[in-house]
């Protein structure tokens, strides 16, 4: 690991110490927890993942696949030296968790972007939040055995960038620090969450009509909550063969702070 990446980590890791007791006293981290919770009880948010799924799970085997054939082995003999006779299992947990991390950012790009819009706008009609989401959609009205999903119409406009390489670099440029057990993950997982937080909230963000300078003074003043945000969602995306399932409750997750934001401020 070259010394400028050293460098970046520590400061990455001294950045979220510092700010843990703001992450605690925020309860944003529980919002990803919160989100499995309210996805399962509600099973019209589902329609937009149901129709998802069998591509995310095909691009996922895909690149699960390729990620065993050619760096399975080579990592397990690297971690030979820092695991030892755990060298075989350890291996293919990394291996599981950069396939997860390659298949999140590729799916995220390329097939999910609008049906976790959807959910997000969904999960803030569902919590009485339309004047919100009419800012970004059309809102239809309520009726008799309408759900909230059936009451989204079309979007104005779409937040989520399309696919930048930096995101995927970024990531396995700090994949290495798994190969340490335990304290390494740890760290990776705060570093990626730092990123993650805010990313959360990029509709939130735009149905606000916030533009960059807004944006960014606000996660600056809630830079904790939007760490512990961030550090639970990415740490349930890590979860092998399940990380786009948890991309979807952390979209509602995300919004019900959104909605309890807006409701703490009217």
């Amino acid at each position: 690991m070259s010394d400028k990446l050293k460098d970046a980590v520590l400061a990455e890791a001294n950045s979220a110490r510092a700010a843990s007791g703001e992450i605690l006293k925020s309860g944003a981290y529980l919002y990803p927890f919160k989100g499995i919770f309210y996805f399962i009880a509600h099973k019209d948010l589902w329609r937009p993942f149901i129709s998802r799924a069998g591509r995310t799970i095909s691009l996922g085997l895909g690149i699960t696949t390729f990620m065993f054939t050619f760096t399975y082995v080579p990592q397990m003999a690297i971690m030979a030296f820092t695991s030892g006779p755990l060298a075989a299992i350890s291996a293919a947990l990394l291996v599981l968790t950069e396939s997860s991390t390659i298949t999140n950012i590729l799916s995220r790009s390329f097939l999910v972007e609008d049906a976790l819009i959807d959910t997000f706008d969904g999960t803030l009609i569902a919590r009485d939040q339309e004047p919100l989401v009419s800012q970004g959609r059309q809102v239809k009205p309520r009726s008799s055995g309408r759900d909230a999903m059936a009451r989204l119409g079309k979007a104005f406009s779409r937040p989520f960038e399309k696919f930048k390489p930096q995101a995927l670099i970024r990531s396995l440029i700090f994949l290495p620090l798994n190969l340490i057990p335990v304290v390494g993950t740890l760290l990776y997982i705060a570093v990626q969450g730092k990123r993650v937080g805010p990313l959360l909230h990029a509709r939130y963000f735009q149905l606000k009509g916030w533009n960059a300078t807004q944006r960014d003074e606000w996660v600056q003043k809630h830079r904790g909550a939007y760490t512990g945000l961030g550090i639970s969602a990415f740490a349930l995306e890590m979860v092998p063969f399940a990380s786009i399932a948890f991309s979807f409750t952390n979209a509602v997750g995300a919004a019900l702070w959104a909605a309890d934001l807006e409701k703490a401020i009217q």
